[in-house]
């Protein structure tokens, strides 16, 4: 049974930082390709970050480079997001993302509920 668990949304002030994590199981971490995308209310789903398999070679999206990074370790098929200087901007649900590098079987997480407010 595959299973993305998104963990770690909460309440942060502006400035403030987050660590979200996506625990993945039932299918082989290491061939897939990692993703963070984002929802707002009343806004379209946007992919946030990216990581390849191999670890090496990310990819932001121009409104969170510099403040977020994207990681994974394959030992503990997990992904993991630091977002530093959050803004207003930022809240939304965040979903992991699962694509595999070869048949691009895709997977979807629940998402965890982020929110920047003073």
């Amino acid at each position: 049974q595959v299973q993305l668990v998104e963990s770690g949304g909460g309440l942060v002030q502006p400035g403030g930082s987050l660590r979200l994590s996506c625990a993945a199981s039932g299918f082989i971490f290491s061939l897939y390709v990692m993703s963070w995308f984002r929802q707002a209310p009343g806004k379209e789903r946007e992919s946030v970050a990216s990581v390849q398999n191999t670890i090496s070679g990310a990819n932001y999206a121009d409104s969170v480079k510099g403040r977020f990074t994207i990681s994974r370790d394959n030992a503990k098929n997990t992904v993991y997001l630091q977002m530093n200087s959050l803004k207003p901007d930022d809240t939304a649900t965040y979903y992991c993302k699962a694509v595999h590098v070869y048949n691009r079987s895709t997977y979807w997480g629940q998402g965890t509920q982020v929110t920047v407010s003073a």
